[in-house]
């Protein structure tokens, strides 16, 4: 875990990300240089970060401005918000956060970092503090917190399944069930959790489901249409039954994913793959059941509650005095 010695307070201030940033198809962006290179460093676009900022707070301020903060905050004042874990989890989102207080603030602001994304962090540690104007602070409370929280939520989720991995070799990996907009921030938060991810979109991999099979006439039929379109594309077939293992080998996929199989099945499968293809374990999955399955020599675990349900992990906002 990073200690405040090792994140030391650092100046926000207006700018683009210059040669050196890795932003997406060349586009400038309005945060921090510094800022939007963590970003990109950790597989983000900076700009997509900061157009779901944008977003965030367009929805929260509807047009209008913080009737509440701006009658009863002085326009001048001073403060430093302290976010705080209200109970122990692993963090993700900070630097996001980061990037939706670059968006309010109408001045530079300080950010004094005390954790990491990923990090396993305790109820009433201090993760980040932000010095600004009080009102901005305010004003961007909710927005950093929504983003903060949900990724937290899901960076804690993703660790438990790890955990019960620990030591075997498959990996719990997720699914395409994301919040729309924001999954490439809550994928994010999968890796911070210690899992990792399976595609981002319906072009960068195939998975042929029993739809598909349909549609082909047959599961060769499918996996041959879709190598002679895309020839450079992997491609994932789904099977239900031992059965389907064997055409589905002599097909040619690269991964086979077995639906709802039972651990008894699951441990038929690696022995018929015997290798020849990467096998994921998809359906009937729980985290008491987990080791079970990661033990018969599967290569991952299709976890889509880790995007779809898992609960925040609780962060809030104190506000302090600026000294």
């Amino acid at each position: 875990m990073s200690t405040p010695d090792e994140l030391p307070l650092i100046d926000q201030n207006d700018g683009g990300c210059g040669d050196d940033c890795a932003c997406g198809d060349g586009e400038e962006t309005g945060l921090d240089p510094a800022l939007a290179q963590l970003l990109a460093d950790a597989g983000l676009d900076p700009v997509e970060v900061e157009d779901i900022a944008h977003m965030a707070l367009s929805e929260d301020l509807d047009g209008g401005v913080d009737v509440t903060t701006v009658a009863t905050v002085a326009e001048d004042a001073e403060a430093v918000a302290d976010f705080v874990a209200r109970e122990d989890g692993v963090v993700a989102g900070l630097r996001i956060a980061e990037a939706v207080f670059s968006v309010v603030c109408t001045e530079a602001f300080e950010v004094e970092r005390h954790a990491e994304d990923g990090d396993a962090v305790r109820a009433g540690q201090v993760l980040l503090s932000v010095r600004s104007r009080t009102r901005d602070l305010l004003t961007a409370e909710r927005s950093a917190l929504n983003i903060m929280c949900r990724l937290s939520g899901i960076a804690t989720a993703t660790r438990r399944w790890a955990d019960v991995l620990e030591g075997t070799k498959a990996k719990v990996r997720d699914t395409r069930k994301t919040t729309p907009g924001l999954r490439a921030l809550e994928k994010y938060a999968v890796r911070c959790g210690g899992g990792v991810n399976h595609r981002m979109s319906l072009s960068d991999a195939a998975l042929v489901k029993d739809n598909h099979v349909v549609a082909a006439g047959g599961v060769a039929q499918a996996f041959k249409a879709v190598r002679d379109a895309f020839p450079d594309v992997p491609v994932e077939i789904e099977v239900d039954t031992l059965e389907q293992i064997g055409e589905v080998l002599e097909a040619g996929a690269d991964l086979i994913l077995l639906d709802n199989f039972t651990v008894a099945q699951t441990a038929e499968a690696v022995a018929l793959v015997a290798g020849r293809a990467v096998l994921e374990s998809s359906g009937r999955l729980t985290l008491d059941t987990a080791r079970a399955y990661a033990e018969t020599g599967v290569d991952y675990l299709a976890v889509g509650g880790l995007t779809h349900s898992s609960p925040i992990l609780d962060i809030g906002l104190d506000l302090r005095e600026a000294v």
